[in-house]
């Protein structure tokens, strides 16, 4: 046996490799199904399986910053949002993917797509949900998905990031506004609040752990409102002002999602520091 024999790995495996079977690639690989002869479909379809599977991650991340938050475990939940934004950065950097891809090209096959849209993306709902951005009629799409449905349901009745982040604040002393910390988690929070802009002016002048916080769930809210933008504009350039394919309006409801931020008052506090 010669050293490079002894030195390769082995070769020989009943079934799927344990690489397979640890991955799911073949499942992978089986689900890009083109309907049509356009090559851009295929850039297309895996383009949003990327994306999808980088909304589960950040779910993933999400909850455990959530649950460790809730458990007063700060440096764990640092450490899970940092991961979130690495994620995004990789989530945002996926449109490249589709930046070769023209208006013409994207016609050729859209109409296979028939009423398909990313906004009945179950796992991108979840994702806003998460991050506090929740409209209710978002959950009617998937009412005919009731494993789905439960799943958003809960992630809809229950506190977001943000809230877990007021909640911690509070425990730690900082004077978070009763009405804020009572407030139904199910609304969607669009405009800032004083007394929270107060509160994170009072964290920013601690420069502490606290500080890291606050500026670490910037870092997320800054590439999620960038993933809106990037979503907006690769929108206006190939399909311009057309309506949606899911019956949306199409670029307007994407430039509302991309002028709307989360956690206001993290944005509002740097005009007071």
């Amino acid at each position: 046996m010669t050293t490079l024999d002894a030195d390769a790995p082995d070769l020989e495996y009943a079934g799927r490799t344990p690489y397979v079977r640890y991955t799911e690639s073949d499942v992978l690989h089986d689900l890009i199904h083109p309907q049509t002869t356009e090559p851009l479909e295929v850039t297309f379809v895996v383009a949003t399986q990327i994306m999808e599977l980088h909304f589960n991650l950040l779910i993933h991340e999400l909850e455990r910053a959530i649950d460790r938050l809730n458990g007063d475990d700060l440096p764990e939940a640092l450490a899970a949002l940092q991961r979130c934004v690495v994620t995004q950065n990789s989530l945002i950097s996926s449109w490249e993917l589709l930046s070769v891809m023209s208006a013409m090209q994207y016609n050729r096959f859209r109409s296979s797509l028939g009423k398909a849209s990313g906004f009945q993306s179950f796992s991108y709902r979840q994702l806003e949900f998460l991050l506090g951005a929740k409209d209710a009629h978002m959950l009617s799409p998937h009412t005919g998905m009731p494993a789905v449905h439960a799943r958003l349901q809960a992630a809809f009745d229950a506190p977001s990031i943000y809230d877990a982040t007021l909640a911690l604040l509070s425990r730690r002393g900082l004077p978070v506004p009763d009405p804020v910390l009572s407030r139904d988690v199910r609304e969607h929070w669009v405009e800032p609040d004083a007394g929270v802009v107060e509160v994170w002016r009072q964290v920013y002048q601690r420069e502490d752990e606290l500080t890291t916080l606050a500026d670490t769930l910037t870092a997320v809210a800054e590439r999620h409102s960038t993933w809106r933008f990037v979503h907006y504009t690769a929108v206006r350039r190939i399909l311009g002002a057309k309506p949606g394919t899911g019956g949306s309006a199409g670029l307007a409801w994407l430039k509302r999602s991309a002028d709307t931020p989360v956690f206001v008052d993290l944005w509002e506090v740097r005009s007071v520091l």
